[in-house]
């Protein structure tokens, strides 16, 4: 009995020597894949490790330089005012007295070969501005908001007419509802 004692003693020892090194093991395993996370982290957010991988190698010299001639910073194009003809449609009423509006206005576009390009449209920018003001309510057309919708749908259908004329602004020089 005394030997079944002594020999579970021995083994309990030898169990008690084991645990410790298997939870150094998986302290080591869980640990360093951690540890390389936390180190390549630490290098891509410093850039080093993109820089290592070609992923941000600087341009030759000489692109450098051309680049920069390039970019610079360029005056912006003066705004050129191409004066449209007046505009005199009736409104969408239904079955009431007729309602006409009378629309003059200037389109202001980016240089004068926008300004050119523009004026070769002029015919089809009537069309669709006359085609849309046929449709418009005169409810739709009171106060400061109906006036805003109304420049922001022409602004639409003006750069549809003039593409690739860039039309930045519609401005009224006079609005008449009758």
């Amino acid at each position: 009995m005394a030997a079944a004692a002594k020999a579970e003693t021995v083994g309990e020892a030898g169990g008690e020597g084991d645990a410790p090194r298997r939870s150094k093991k998986k302290l080591v395993l869980l640990a360093l894949p951690l540890l390389l996370l936390g180190a390549g982290a630490g290098l891509w957010f410093s850039g080093v490790l993109p820089g290592l991988l070609g992923m941000n190698a600087a341009p030759p010299v000489e692109e450098v330089a051309a680049e920069e001639v390039d970019t610079g910073p360029r005056p912006p194009e003066p705004a050129v005012f191409v004066a449209m003809p007046d505009i005199v449609a009736n409104l969408n009423v239904g079955n009431r007295r007729p309602v006409f509006i009378r629309l003059r206005s200037q389109i202001e576009v980016r240089g004068q070969a926008d300004a050119a390009a523009l004026q070769a449209a002029m015919p089809r920018l009537l069309d669709l501005f006359t085609t849309y003001l046929r449709e418009v309510r005169p409810e739709e057309l009171r106060g400061s908001a109906g006036t805003h919708r109304l420049r922001e749908e022409l602004i639409a259908r003006a750069n549809i007419a003039a593409t690739p004329v860039r039309v930045t602004d519609v401005l009224f020089t006079e609005i008449l509802v009758q």
